[in-house]
């Protein structure tokens, strides 16, 4: 039925703002920025990975009116709208790093689980971003036993 997942979406307020951060701290790279004269469709991904943008999108129009952009910007300044993303890095310590000298925001350093290791960062509106270095999949898959507190 369906071959991929193309784009996906994160609220930001300011969409010049979301490029010096997806950008300028984080390294994607802008895939699309056309004026649709109903919105600004903004893209960016990361270099190198052709198959997935995510749209820097402002709450409001044309997608929702006044009230409900006005509700969604503050779910997102509280980070009450859960991840919104996960990047994967090679090295998350040299990466924790890099970001911690670029001044983003870190939630988590680096822990190492049984995935591999992971951190969080959030971006300047308040969306919840994790990096992960991700483990080998063990032969067989990952264990069915995994307790939420190791996760």
């Amino acid at each position: 039925m369906f071959n991929a997942i193309t784009h996906s979406h994160i609220w930001v307020f300011d969409q010049d703002q979301a490029l010096d951060f997806y950008v300028g701290k984080l390294g994607l790279e802008v895939r699309a920025d056309v004026d649709l004269e109903v919105m600004r469709w903004l893209t960016v991904g990361v270099p190198g990975e052709p198959g997935r943008e995510i749209l820097l999108e402002v709450p409001g129009p044309p997608g929702m009116d006044p009230a409900s952009a006005a509700e969604t910007r503050d779910l997102v300044a509280k980070g009450a709208t859960g991840l919104n993303a996960i990047f994967t890095t090679e090295d998350c310590q040299a990466t924790f790093e890099d970001l911690r000298d670029r001044n983003v925001e870190i939630t988590q350093e680096p822990v190492e689980r049984f995935y591999g290791i992971d951190m969080g960062i959030r971006d300047p509106f308040g969306n919840h971003l994790r990096v992960t270095q991700p483990a080998p999949v063990p032969a067989g898959g990952w264990p069915s036993d995994v307790k939420v507190a190791e996760f």
